[in-house]
């Protein structure tokens, strides 16, 4: 067990590595990540101007950034794989389940790599207040994972698809609602300064969205996969 443990992080690690060279040498998905983030951020900051935001409504634009960011920046997660011929050379070197981990970890680390570029600088421009820092960061990172989770899989099925286009927030969205309703009141919470005990119910479902649609992804990615 712990062998087959190990060889699976090796694989993983070695599949990383790969889309993380690949990524810095055309930093498509970053660029895509940052543009649609900070414009949007910026239009959110012109549109508020002088006006005061309460925490749902800072907690709901958080969200929005975060999602449609996603959206725009792993939408291409296999996408890219089917566009260089690489795919039949992932097929046959390792299982599908490595090919899932390894991109969600690439996502994963993708996407928080950009939460700390855009969630300063929303505090900067917005100055909304946080009463509970720490349990804003692990909302955030929950939420992060459950969304990555979906999020992986998901865009393996739109690279499937003969019209790829804008699929991925189409499909995203109405298996996502559930986590983007629990995340922007987990993050109102800890603006508003709740403690963890008061967050708790939010914290479960975040945590339990997360192992669900991982367990399920790798389930059924090897279907996916190998359609």
């Amino acid at each position: 067990m712990v062998t087959r443990f190990l060889s699976w992080t090796r694989q993983a690690g070695a599949l990383l590595n790969k889309d993380f060279k690949a990524e810095f040498r055309t930093k498509y998905a970053l660029n895509s990540f940052l543009m649609f983030a900070v414009t949007t951020l910026v239009i959110v900051s012109f549109a508020v101007g002088p006006y005061y935001l309460d925490p749902v409504m800072h907690a709901s634009f958080i969200w929005i950034i975060i999602f449609f960011s996603a959206m725009a920046g792993l939408a291409r997660a296999f996408i890219k794989e089917q566009e260089r011929g690489t795919v039949y050379a992932l097929k046959l070197s390792t299982t599908p389940e490595i090919i899932y981990l390894g991109k969600f970890c690439f996502n994963l680390l993708l996407l928080l790599l950009v939460l700390l570029v855009i969630i300063p600088f929303y505090f900067f421009f917005l100055s909304p207040s946080v009463g509970n820092p720490l349990l804003l960061v692990v909302v955030l990172l929950l939420g992060s994972l459950g969304l990555t989770g979906t999020t992986t899989i998901l865009s393996a099925i739109v690279s499937k698809a003969n019209v790829k286009g804008n699929l991925l927030p189409v499909l995203a969205f109405p298996v996502l609602l559930p986590l983007l309703i629990t995340s922007i009141n987990g993050t109102r919470l800890a603006l508003e300064g709740y403690t963890f005990g008061e967050a708790s119910s939010e914290l479960r479902v975040l945590s339990s969205f997360f192992v669900i649609m991982t367990t399920v992804s790798l389930l059924l990615f090897n279907y996916v996969w190998e359609d």
